[in-house]
C-alpha cells in the first residue's frame, strides 16, 4: 500500500468517475433553477405554440392575394377588422382580404402570411394597397413549429440556462426537479499551516488551498464546506474526514499526499468505512503524487499542498468528478477551449502530461499564449494566468508559433 508513485495515466484516472453516483435530487421552483442540473427528462404537453401567430406588425392576408403586387402595380385589399393582442379573431380572411394584426397576435382562419406595414398604404379605414408579394408562412409561426406535443423538449443531466428556463416557463412549469449542489469538504493539513487571519511564525505559511478550493468547488456549482486545519496527526485527520463524509458529497485534503506525510494521509483513508485506494499517483505536472480514494460511495482527494499544483490538479481532475456526481451529462461536461499560437518553446518530458499556464493576449489580431514558468508554490504564476495549455503524455514539448489549445481558468 505505501509504494509511491505507482502513477496512473490520467485518462484512467477520468474513467474513476463511473464508480460514483449522482447527489440526491430535489423540486426547485424556476426563479431557482438557473445553473442547476436537471434531474429528469422533460416532454412537451401542448403544441408551442398552440396558435399561428405574427411575427411582425401589418396585415394578416392570403399569400395568394398579393403575388405579383409592386410599387406600379399594387394589390388592392379589403380590410376586416383589427385583431387585438391576445384575442381570438371572430372573422376570416378570403382572397382579397386583410386584417390588421401586431407582432404576436393569432392569425384569424384563411390567413397564411402577414404583410409588413412597411410595405402597405392606407387609403382609408377599409381598404390598404400592397406592393410586396409575399409567401405563404411568410412573418408568420405555424402551430407547433416551435414544439410538437410530446416531444422530449429537455433531456436530464442538461446544466439549466436562461434560455432552459424560459423553456419551461413557455409549459406552464412552476417548478422543476434538479440535482442537488454537491457539498464538497475542505480539509487544509500540515503543521505549519495557519489561519489566514493570523500572522505566521517563521516557518508557517497562511492557510491559502482553502480558499482557492473553496473558489473552484463554486465554480463547478457546488457547495464548498471548510473543515479548517489539520495538523498533521493520523487521529485528527481521521476524526475531520469522519466528519466530512458525513457531512459532504466529497472530500478535498489538501497537503496530504507529499512524502513526507503520505504513509499516514493512506493509513487514515485506508482505515474509513469500506476503503478503496484508487489513484495514487498521477502521471501529470504538476500534481503528480495526487491521491484518490473512496469510501463507501464517496470520493476523497489527497492534493498536493502547494497551491498551483492544487489547483490545476483541481481544474483538470476534480472538476470532472464533481460535475458528475452532480448529475451533469457528459456529453454536458466539454468546456470551451481557446485556440491560441504559442509564444516561445515549451520543453516536457516524456511519460507524463504536462499543464502549463499561460497568459492570453492580443498582438495583431491574433490569440497569443505566452507561457507562465514558475514553481508550484507560487501563487503569482496563477495571478498571471489565463488559462492552461496541455503537453501530450508522448510529446517531448512545443515549438515557438504552434497552435494551442487553451483550457480557460
Amino acid at each position: 500500500m505505501k509504494d509511491f508513485f505507482k502513477v496512473t495515466d490520467l485518462e484512467k484516472v477520468l474513467d474513476y468517475r463511473s464508480e460514483f453516483r449522482p447527489v440526491e435530487t430535489e423540486d426547485i421552483t424556476l426563479m431557482d433553477a438557473n445553473g442547476r442540473v436537471l434531474a429528469v427528462d422533460v416532454f412537451s404537453d401542448v403544441d408551442l405554440p398552440d396558435f399561428t401567430r405574427s411575427t411582425m406588425d401589418g396585415y394578416a392576408v392570403k399569400a395568394s392575394s398579393t403575388y405579383g403586387a409592386t410599387e406600379g402595380n399594387p394589390a388592392y385589399l379589403s380590410v376586416l377588422g383589427s385583431i387585438a393582442m391576445g384575442e381570438t379573431p371572430s372573422f376570416a380572411i378570403g382572397p382579397g382580404e386583410a386584417a390588421r394584426i401586431s407582432t404576436g397576435g393569432m392569425l384569424p382562419a384563411g390567413a397564411d402570411s402577414i404583410i409588413m406595414i412597411e410595405y402597405v398604404n392606407a387609403i382609408d379605414d377599409r381598404t390598404i394597397e400592397a406592393y410586396r408579394s409575399v409567401a405563404p408562412g411568410q412573418h408568420v409561426v405555424a402551430i407547433a413549429e416551435d414544439f410538437k406535443k410530446d416531444d422530449k423538449i429537455l433531456t436530464r443531466g442538461r446544466k439549466l440556462r436562461a434560455q432552459e428556463v424560459g423553456l419551461l416557463a413557455a409549459f406552464g412549469r412552476k417548478s422543476i426537479a434538479v440535482f442537488k449542489k454537491p457539498r464538497v469538504a475542505i480539509i487544509s493539513t500540515g503543521d505549519e499551516i495557519v489561519p489566514a487571519d493570523q500572522k505566521p511564525a517563521w516557518g508557517q505559511i497562511r492557510d491559502i488551498n482553502t480558499y482557492t478550493l473553496a473558489c473552484q468547488v463554486q465554480d463547478v456549482g457546488a457547495v464548498p464546506v471548510p473543515f479548517g486545519i489539520v495538523s498533521d496527526n493520523a487521529d485528527d485527520l481521521y476524526g475531520a474526514c469522519a466528519q466530512a463524509l458525513d457531512r459532504t458529497d466529497m472530500v478535498l485534503i489538501s497537503g496530504g499526499s507529499s512524502v513526507g506525510v503520505r504513509d499516514y494521509s493512506l493509513d487514515v483513508l485506508s482505515a474509513l468505512p469500506e476503503p478503496r485506494i484508487l489513484v495514487h499517483g498521477i502521471s501529470i505536472s504538476p500534481g503528480k503524487p495526487t491521491i484518490l480514494a473512496r469510501s463507501g460511495p464517496k470520493a476523497l482527494w489527497g492534493l498536493p499542498g502547494h497551491v498551483v499544483s492544487a489547483m490545476v490538479v483541481f481544474s483538470v481532475i476534480v472538476r470532472p468528478f464533481i460535475e458528475h456526481i452532480g448529475g451533469l451529462a457528459d456529453e454536458k461536461r466539454l468546456r470551451p477551449l481557446l485556440r491560441a499560437r504559442l509564444s516561445r518553446n515549451v520543453s516536457s518530458a516524456q511519460g507524463r502530461v504536462d499543464f502549463i499556464r499561460v497568459k492570453l493576449t492580443y498582438r495583431e489580431d491574433i490569440l497569443w499564449a505566452d507561457p507562465i514558468l514558475g514553481k508550484s508554490g507560487l501563487i503569482n504564476t496563477m495571478v498571471k494566468a489565463d488559462g492552461l495549455i496541455r503537453v501530450g503524455i508522448n510529446t517531448e514539448g512545443l515549438d515557438d508559433g504552434s497552435e494551442v489549445d487553451v483550457l480557460p481558468l
